[in-house]
């Protein structure tokens, strides 16, 4: 027999330093205006997996330039309606949970007929990729690029960008 004590594992394992829950309330990260007529908080970005995580803001009647996304989303409308022109008959309204795989070209829409301002949650994997009607990429926004933008739009607007939470870079 082994007289040795016996060896205890832990099922749970010790996180590393520096690895913990981090809060932000719903206005330390500010809105910035997007020059549009919109408005983008930005809450986090993790730049070694790809992720940005922003809340939005969309006029009445607005809509968002045609894209796909090279990664997985994820979309909670909070107010407002919003629904993608090439399915028009889905349209997302407060609570509503969306989710949307890589690769399908869309096209968001606000209804011009709404009352204020549409607000959606998004997370947003890989980046964003902005086409014209033939296909051809017009422009391409990641984590790297929307903290870029957004620090300067802060910035610009006389707002602290130093909450939103970056990680992996």
């Amino acid at each position: 027999m082994d007289d040795a004590a016996p060896r205890t594992v832990r099922a749970v394992p010790l996180p590393p330093p520096g690895h913990e829950a981090l809060h932000r309330g719903i206005d330390d990260v500010p809105f910035v205006r997007t020059g549009d007529g919109n408005e983008l908080q930005l809450l986090q970005v993790d730049l070694g997996q790809g992720l940005w995580v922003v809340r939005t803001r969309f006029q009445p009647g607005y809509q968002i330039q045609t894209h796909y996304h090279t990664g997985s989303v994820f979309a909670v409308t909070e107010q407002g309606r919003w629904f993608y022109s090439e399915y028009p008959d889905v349209v997302n309204s407060p609570g509503s949970y969306l989710y949307e795989p890589a690769g399908l070209l869309h096209t968001l829409t606000i209804p011009a007929d709404q009352q204020g301002p549409t607000q959606v949650w998004f997370a947003i994997y890989g980046a964003n990729v902005n086409v014209d009607a033939a296909g051809q990429v017009l422009s391409v926004t990641d984590a790297h690029t929307i903290l870029a933008a957004y620090r300067a739009l802060c910035a610009a607007q006389g707002l602290s960008s130093e909450d939103v939470i970056v990680r992996g870079g």
